[in-house]
């Protein structure tokens, strides 16, 4: 049984939070450039969670606090990340058991994803959906220069259309993590996942049971 959601807001974190009784750890997802905590992604991904028995808090990035509408200021990228540690901070005491997973969509996790390479300390594991690999067209305008010092256990789900990786790109990528990497590919998927009829929510929930099981277990005992 899930409570209903609860709305945080409190020192710069914006986040909805869905808690089932007896939570088996959270994920905190962050949402892509274009978007915001309410987008049909991230609530898809978190109804599958928490069916799953997963926290999951879905959080406004920084930017998206300060305006509605809009993409973010390159200017503005180690405000977000600093934004996604704040979260970290104010919502790991409602659920104070099982791994903390943290990441997000496109930007939103690509975010996550350097702030873990530069300090690993702040999660358990990464959960990347839609990693924007390039810009679309210009693969040679790779983003992978933190990749190499992620060691943190890394779920990557990616859609076999998306413009800004191929498959095969994304599987290259996977090579440069430091740490376990896991890559969940959606049939008939593109950048945005297409939630409504890809089956991504569950596929994700399977694969977070899955490739994070073991962080779970080591907090058990």
């Amino acid at each position: 049984m899930t409570t209903p959601d609860a709305l945080v807001h409190a020192d710069g974190v914006a986040a909805t939070l869905a808690c089932p009784k007896s939570p088996r750890g959270l994920v905190i997802l962050a949402h892509g450039a274009g978007s915001d905590r309410d987008s049909v992604l991230l609530r898809t991904l978190s109804d599958a969670l928490t069916a799953r028995g997963w926290a999951v808090a879905r959080i406004d990035l920084p930017y998206r606090q300060q305006r509605p509408k809009g993409p973010p200021s390159p200017s503005k990228a180690v405000a977000d990340r600093e934004g996604i540690r704040a979260a970290i901070a104010a919502l790991r005491p409602s659920v104070p058991g099982g791994p903390l997973i943290v990441g997000g969509q496109s930007y939103g996790g690509r975010q996550a994803s350097m702030l873990l390479a530069e300090d690993p300390t702040v999660a358990d594991g990464l959960l990347l959906t839609s990693y924007p690999l390039h810009p679309p067209g210009k693969p040679e305008k790779a983003r992978t220069e933190h990749l190499p010092h992620l060691t943190t256990p890394t779920l990557i789900i990616h859609g076999r259309s998306d413009a800004f990786a191929t498959s095969d790109e994304i599987a290259a990528a996977a090579t440069l993590f430091a740490g376990p990497v896991r890559v969940v590919e959606v049939d008939r998927a593109d950048h945005g996942l297409k939630p409504e009829r890809s089956g991504v929510g569950e596929l994700t929930a399977v694969a977070v049971d899955e490739f994070f099981g073991s962080a779970e277990s080591r907090e058990d005992h």
